[in-house]
């Protein structure tokens, strides 16, 4: 899941090389925490979250195929 979430948010972004993802374990499941640069802060949300949305709905549907509980932040 880490991989995806690097691939969509690189792939939106200005400065792919500033994209960091770190995957750890608590009582929920898996977190995935995404930190970009700030001036693509914009980017990765979107208008009123449409795209933070979009990337949480396709990263939900790829761990339900593997039984698996995965919950993405967005990081400053």
């Amino acid at each position: 899941m880490k991989e995806l979430v690097e691939v969509i948010a690189k792939s939106l972004v200005d400065f792919p090389d500033e994209v960091v993802v770190t995957e750890s374990e608590n009582e929920k499941g898996t977190l995935l925490e995404l930190r970009v640069a700030q001036s693509d802060m914009g980017k990765v949300i979107g208008k009123q979250g449409r795209i933070a949305k979009a990337i949480r709905a396709v990263v939900k549907a790829a761990a339900s195929k593997e039984d698996k509980k995965v919950i993405v932040e967005i990081m400053q």
